[in-house]
């Protein structure tokens, strides 16, 4: 028996929330669990690419199962599976997801899949990149005074989409900062929803482009010039983009 066996319930999961990107931005929990796993799935997001700055890496199995924007999908029901698959052969599995689970990051599904089948399950929190990278890259979301609320929406699918649940209208009558995340294709399509329903073109905006790591990158624009900018500068995933007034305060500040 190994010792991670000898320190946890055989057929553990640990549902693990990575942060927004950079190695060192995980929680010690987070890091402890890494470093327990017998088998950790990855994706692209999150401190993947310096796993082996976290945990040993040789004396694990890793899976790979990103999920690419209009790239590489691993679905989720194999996602799922391979969780209890490993599980009940016995082994403690640690899901690495960028930023924190439970924030776009479908970890409630897993775990509900993980509970049907009778593996216990356990959810550690990471920080999210919506709040994190503007953050780092000198963006408050909320500053005394000029604005008391954010909205945190995903700019996956566009404006009037029927799968869509965003009231982008609502968002623009809110007077909060809008933070987007995974919205980079749709940036154009959001302008002009969010210029539509009241909010001014000029109102100010920051994309933060691979956040918290050193291949950083924030432009400043105004809303009506999101998705000129956006092509301009070849902005990829992934790209987190704030809206609103607190968007043209603080100073760049790439994190390194």
């Amino acid at each position: 028996m190994t010792a991670a066996h000898q320190q946890s319930t055989p057929g553990h999961v640990y549902l693990v929330g990575g942060g927004p990107g950079a190695w060192d931005l995980i929680t010690v929990r987070g890091m402890r669990a890494l470093q327990s796993a017998e088998v950790i799935l990855t994706d692209h997001l999150g401190p993947t690419a310096e796993l082996d700055k976290l945990c040993d890496t040789s004396a694990k199995t890793i899976i790979d199962v990103s999920k690419l924007p209009y790239g590489k999908q691993t679905a989720q029901e194999k996602i799922n599976d391979l969780l209890v698959e490993h599980a009940h052969a016995g082994a403690v599995v640690a899901r690495l997801k960028g930023g924190d689970p439970y924030v776009f990051g479908r970890g409630f599904e897993e775990y509900e899949h993980c509970l049907r089948h009778g593996i216990d399950c356990e959810v550690i929190p990471g920080v999210t990149s919506a709040v994190a990278v503007p953050e780092l890259a000198g963006i408050p979301l909320t500053q005394r005074g000029l604005v008391h609320s954010f909205h945190v929406v995903s700019g996956h699918l566009p404006p009037g989409h029927p799968r869509s649940r965003v009231d982008w209208s609502a968002l623009a009558r809110s007077g909060g900062t809008i933070v987007v995340i995974m919205g980079v294709r749709q940036a154009g399509a959001i302008a002009e929803a969010l210029i539509d329903a009241t909010l001014a073109p000029t109102t100010p905006c920051a994309i933060v482009q691979e956040g918290s790591t050193e291949r950083e990158q924030v432009f400043r624009c105004t809303l009506g010039e999101l998705e000129e900018t956006m092509r301009n500068n070849q902005v990829q995933s992934p790209a987190v983009y704030v809206i609103g007034e607190v968007a043209g305060l603080g100073i760049d500040q790439p994190w390194g």
